[in-house]
């Protein structure tokens, strides 16, 4: 159960990491939404929290649950803590690795 948690809590980043754009964290794009500038900031901020907050949990969850106790089978916790480092990377290569044209 707290390893799908943790997972959820990666996807959720994703979501909103990537749901603000650029434009709108600087202050340049054509509408602001609900919120305005200061509203994607918060909403990124969060967005990061979340993220780092599920790769900690993941640690948790590898250490604390398969390594320190020295389980045989330590398989699911490195795919747990795998699958959140690459989604969390993911994340920030979609978000920081494009290009947003708005005339384009």
């Amino acid at each position: 159960m707290l390893i799908m948690f943790v997972v959820s809590l990666e996807l959720l980043l994703f979501f909103m990491i990537n749901a603000v754009s650029n434009g709108q964290v600087r202050g340049d794009a054509y509408t602001t939404g609900c919120l305005g500038q200061r509203g994607a900031r918060v909403w990124l901020f969060l967005g990061f929290v979340l993220g780092f907050g599920s790769l900690i949990g993941s640690c948790w969850i590898l250490f604390g649950l398969y390594v320190i106790p020295m389980k045989v089978p330590q398989g699911p916790g490195v795919a747990v803590f795998l699958q959140n480092i690459f989604i969390f990377l993911g994340a920030l290569v979609f978000k920081f690795g494009r290009t947003e044209d708005l005339w384009g």
